[in-house]
């Protein structure tokens, strides 16, 4: 079994700060395989009628499993998920307890408590590049195209109707049983939308008419797509000066497959490359900050910087996503920088293996790639954030 060590190395950490940790993720990102690759793990699938059997008695059950590891799969199917988990907080500190599910926690119903200070969250993303080296294919163009749920990502052959069959799951599964919502082929005209444009800035109204239904209803949509990771939400990153961006968020799909599938792409074309990296860079940000806070700006002259970090008592970090170093151009940081003088500035590439630092005028930047990007957040990432 492979072992996805960046992720079991997360889980770890997760253990040491809380006895109860809250694995959450997409359908089919690779939840129930990274935990069952945890040694001496007792395995709970609580989809299974007999599993719901034996929790009936939460304190019976959880008695017999003190002090060992253990996952409880979709715990949502259960009855009443949160009790389990704060009797196991409260009164059995010695076990350790991974909860899956495909949505935030306050998204399902189910949830009559949030079990605030009882539980650390791990938010497992598509693969990124630690996984590409554990799965022993780092061959990046293919993890573009075939996107990062793993069995997308193993099957040799690129087969489309895969695609089609975790959409009409993840509406039967997921959305159905979450948010009870209805029109179905409005919903999948939105996603399919949003899928198209990612990375593009959203507007409800512009959805509204096409998906054949109202603007909050839209709204509605994109909840819960966001509440299930399906969609990333970046909003604009302002100090509302008059001059800026300060409403408008862009969208970004949670995977670089299904932009590809929507978009038609059978093979990703030199032309193609810049905007998955964009998303590629977005989603090795997100596993290692673990918390959706990536920002982006935007001014109302249409100067545009990728992402912006804001960590409490720093000053922000401009990120620039370019495929080769050579397609970077200073003026939209020129433009950032004329509001904001102070902070770093940086511009992730591909072609880049050692970083380096160039000049423009009194702009300073530094070219980096993946790597030196990813050491820098977990760094950052110990440090207090802002909301």
């Amino acid at each position: 079994m492979v072992q996805r060590t960046f992720w079991l190395k997360l889980l770890e950490s997760a253990w040491s700060r809380k006895s109860i940790v809250w694995l959450a993720g997409v359908r089919r990102v690779g939840k129930t395989f990274l935990c069952q690759s945890i040694p001496n793990i007792e395995y709970f699938d609580c989809e299974l009628p007999r599993i719901r059997r034996q929790m009936e008695d939460p304190e019976d059950f959880l008695e017999k499993l003190k002090g060992k590891k253990v996952v409880l799969d979709e715990i949502h199917r259960l009855p009443n998920p949160s009790e389990i988990l704060k009797i196991a907080s409260d009164h059995f500190p010695s076990l350790k307890l991974i909860a899956t599910g495909s949505s935030t926690l306050q998204a399902s119903s189910r949830f009559r408590d949030t079990l605030a200070g009882r539980k650390a969250q791990l938010w497992l993303t598509p693969m990124m590049s630690a996984d590409l080296i554990d799965f022993g294919n780092p061959d990046l163009p293919h993890r573009l195209l075939r996107g990062g749920l793993p069995p997308f990502f193993l099957n040799p052959e690129l087969v489309e109707i895969e695609f089609q069959e975790w959409i009409d799951s993840f509406w039967a599964k997921d959305i159905q049983e979450l948010f009870r919502l209805e029109r179905r082929n409005s919903f999948q005209r939105f996603m399919e939308l949003l899928f198209i444009q990612s990375g593009g800035l959203f507007e409800a109204t512009r959805f509204a008419a096409p998906c054949e239904v109202s603007r909050s209803t839209i709204s509605n949509y994109l909840s819960a797509l966001e509440a299930t990771w399906v969609i990333q939400v970046i909003r604009p990153f302002s100090t509302r000066r008059s001059v800026e961006i300060i409403s408008a968020p862009k969208t970004y799909a949670f995977d670089t497959g299904f932009v590809c599938f929507f978009r038609g792409w059978q093979q990703i074309r030199e032309d193609d490359l810049g905007l998955l990296w964009e998303h590629w860079v977005l989603n090795e940000m997100q596993s290692h900050l673990q918390a959706p806070i990536v920002q982006y700006w935007r001014d109302k002259r249409g100067h545009e910087v990728d992402f912006v970090l804001n960590f409490r008592g720093k000053n922000p970090i401009a990120i620039e996503c370019k495929w080769k170093a050579e397609h970077f151009a200073s003026k939209n940081l020129r433009a950032f920088r004329s509001q904001y003088p102070e902070g770093q500035n940086w511009i992730i590439c591909q072609d880049v293996t050692r970083g380096y630092t160039r000049s423009y005028d009194k702009l300073k930047v530094e070219f980096i790639g993946l790597e030196e990007m990813s050491g820098r957040l977990d760094r950052l990432g110990q440090q207090p954030r802002t909301r």
